[in-house]
């Protein structure tokens, strides 16, 4: 709900539970008023009563309080605008007027030709917030152009959470003391990146269920940065946004425009869980392609056989795979070109004659003959040196004319920014999923920008953004095409998970590390911000010869994979038949649970440290718990869990696989699972009754 004051400057925007209000001077200076529990616009109105404080000269009153702070004037905090003109630098705006369309509120600034319009618009408790810049007179260069800055209440002692990691350990929590001064994370690399996922929260005393959390996420898939300052008077500022440094974004010509991405922000008073609920609940209903559809399982064939593949192997797997109940058959690396190794065929993207003489639609049929859907694997940001697409276009890369052209996985970066480079993608995906029954595509990209040079281009810096919109263009198109075809995002892992490519894919593939007991501390991280909906979790073999040689229970891999979007990546040539056997049971058991794990709530119950850890979710009036026992230290009891979001006064019927537990649980008193020092995870179904 948006409502506006009757001197027109007061704003405020309220969802079920919070409300979010600004300001407008009379020096037409925009001041934040308000983010936190829901008020009223009488309220926002007495806020915007109280005069700034007298800081001056050595402190700005503005700071700390100004909704977008731009380059130049009295301000010392860090510019969310740094603009660049013939004239020099800094932003002097003026406000010309706001309208709003439906829920979103639009204010627009002027500085000279160029327009500054701030967008807001509150979707349930999540304020989305984005930038637009429409140029009318002479050119401008966007040094920093950040989508939004957020301004917190005064508190004492701030805490803040934030995801970090690498390849194989990625969406890893790390809560800690906010001190004055910055704490900057962000991506240099031209994806999302395995090191930070664009998201922090901010608390004071928060638990899991109880105390006050703020979070913002960047809905954006290249090079980003959030900033987050504790300033000399305490306040609390973040601000965000695509680009890492301030090198330059874009130049805008006349009549050109430029709009960031939405910078979404949330307050709960949820405590963590609450938090990552209402985070689920906004992307299962305004950014997740059809989200209350179930992603099916999936079986992955790269493990399996990585480059060594045959049109024959491959049906073989598939036979296995359905006999186990899967849903979806993955035909990993090396279906096309010269691919027999990781050194040569990228870029071409025609099935290779010798291992599918006749496409992959005879592959394709079979598997749907088999009652399973049929996906592939692409890289389509990726050229090989050793490709026909480079010996023709050697030009097509990122380069710096003069430099060595460095190779990552002998391979190179497309310079996806280039429309012709642009057409060449399209042309040939659209041909692939028009030559094939392909329902899925599990599009990777395995290694970062290092020479994003462009020779020729007047302004080379803007391939670091215009590659992310060719990008998104790309799949907007192939989508739009090809309606029935559901796309995974993938980076060597988890390197490109973000609002910006989870509004254009089904899932998301969270690490290609694949150990049960590693994956419980990666999915405890991503769950922070993203639902178990687009979390692609796998089954692979034992020991995991991939990483770590640990050796795990096939019971304990598959509860560990059934908390997200269950897939399989094992070799099913090499698994006995009793673990054939095994394995179908549990496939079984997850489409029954499907619908609570993928649209359920969720909640933490135990964090994984090194004991019982548990995750329970619910849906109307089931649940079920998911625990896994990490370790047994000293013969000590498992001790009970305290399930959470159901009626504490009710019975549950409660069913464990392992048949414990079977009758009337009362929650008061805690559920106690089977599990022991031999028996390593469970799950387990609660209904009310």
């Amino acid at each position: 709900m948006l409502e506006i004051a009757e001197s027109g400057r007061t704003w405020i925007l309220s969802g079920p539970t919070s409300s979010y209000a600004v300001h407008l001077t009379d020096d037409d200076e925009l001041l934040h008023l308000h983010w936190g529990p829901r008020i009223t616009l009488a309220d926002a109105e007495a806020l915007a009563l109280r005069p700034l404080p007298d800081y001056w000269p050595f402190e700005s009153p503005l700071d700390g309080r100004e909704e977008y702070p731009v380059e130049g004037g009295p301000r010392f905090v860090r510019p969310a605008l740094s603009v660049r003109t013939d004239e020099g630098r800094g932003t002097e705006w003026s406000f010309e007027a706001s309208d709003s369309e439906g829920d979103e509120l639009r204010l627009r600034f002027r500085d000279g030709g160029l327009v500054i319009t701030l967008h807001y618009r509150m979707r349930d408790d999540v304020v989305e917030r984005w930038v637009s810049l429409d140029n009318e007179g002479p050119a401008v260069e966007l040094l920093r152009a950040d989508s939004a800055t957020w301004t917190l209440p005064d508190r004492e002692a701030w805490r803040l959470s934030q995801l970090h990691g690498r390849w194989a350990a990625e969406s890893r929590l790390v809560r800690a003391p906010l001190t004055y001064g910055e704490k900057v994370i962000g991506s240099r690399r031209g994806h999302t990146g395995h090191q930070h996922l664009p998201w922090v929260a901010l608390d004071t005393d928060a638990t899991e269920e109880r105390g006050e959390v703020y979070g913002c996420a960047l809905g954006w898939s290249g090079s980003w940065r959030i900033a987050v300052a504790q300033l000399p008077d305490t306040r609390i500022q973040i601000t965000g946004g695509a680009g890492y440094d301030d090198s330059g974004l874009l130049s805008l010509a006349a009549g050109e425009s430029f709009t960031t991405p939405v910078f979404a922000g949330l307050w709960s008073d949820g405590g963590f869980g609450g938090a990552s609920r209402a985070w689920h609940a906004y992307q299962r209903t305004y950014v997740i392609p059809d989200a209350d559809t179930d992603r099916p399982v999936l079986f992955n064939s790269w493990e399996a056989t990585e480059f060594d593949i045959s049109e024959e192997q491959q049906g073989a797997l598939a036979r296995r795979a359905a006999a186990m109940g899967v849903e979806l058959f993955v035909v990993d690396d090396g279906w096309f070109g010269a691919r027999t190794s990781d050194r040569a065929g990228l870029g071409d993207w025609t099935p290779n004659p010798d291992r599918f003489p006749g496409g992959l639609r005879p592959l394709g049929d079979y598997v749907h003959a088999l009652g399973m859907r049929f996906g592939i694997w692409v890289e389509p940001e990726m050229v090989n040196p050793d490709s026909d697409l480079y010996r023709a276009h050697p030009d097509w890369v990122q380069y710096q004319p003069g430099r060595k052209r460095t190779e990552l996985r002998n391979q190179l970066v497309l310079n996806l920014a280039r429309e012709d480079v642009q057409e060449y993608l399209w042309e040939q995906l659209h041909a692939l999923l028009s030559s094939a029954p392909i329902d899925y595509v599990k599009w990777d990209f395995n290694r970062c920008f290092t020479d994003a040079g462009w020779p020729g281009e007047p302004y080379p810096q803007r391939l670091w953004v215009d590659h992310v919109h060719a990008l998104y263009r790309l799949l907007d198109r192939l989508r739009a095409a090809h309606p029935g075809v559901a796309f995974e995002s993938c980076s060597g892992g988890g390197g490109r998970i973000d609002l910006g490519v989870l509004s254009r894919t089904d899932q998301v593939w969270t690490s290609d590390n694949t150990d049960p007991l590693d994956r419980l501390a990666i999915q405890h991280g991503f769950s922070q911000i993203h639902p178990a909906r687009v979390m692609a979790a796998w089954v692979t073999d034992s020991p995991n010869t991939q990483l770590n040689g640990r050796i795990s229970s096939l019971r304990l891999r598959f509860v560990s994979a059934m908390a997200g979007v269950l897939g399989v990546g094992g070799d099913l040539a090499e698994w006995t038949e009793e673990e054939l056997a095994e394995a179908r049971e549990w496939v079984t058991l997850y489409k029954e649970i499907r619908p609570l794990v993928q649209r359920g709530d969720l909640y933490r119950l135990r964090p994984p440290q090194g004991g019982l850890s548990a995750v329970q979710y619910v849906l109307g009036d089931e649940a079920v718990v998911l625990a896994w026992l990490e370790a047994q230290h000293y013969g000590e009891p498992v001790p009970a869990l305290r399930l959470r979001g159901l009626d504490p006064t009710a019975s549950y019927e409660c069913r464990e696989t392992g048949e414990v537990h079977r009758g009337a649980v009362l929650l008061h008193h805690g559920l106690r699972t089977g599990l022991r020092g031999d028996l390593d995870a469970t799950v387990l179904r609660l209904r009310r009754i």
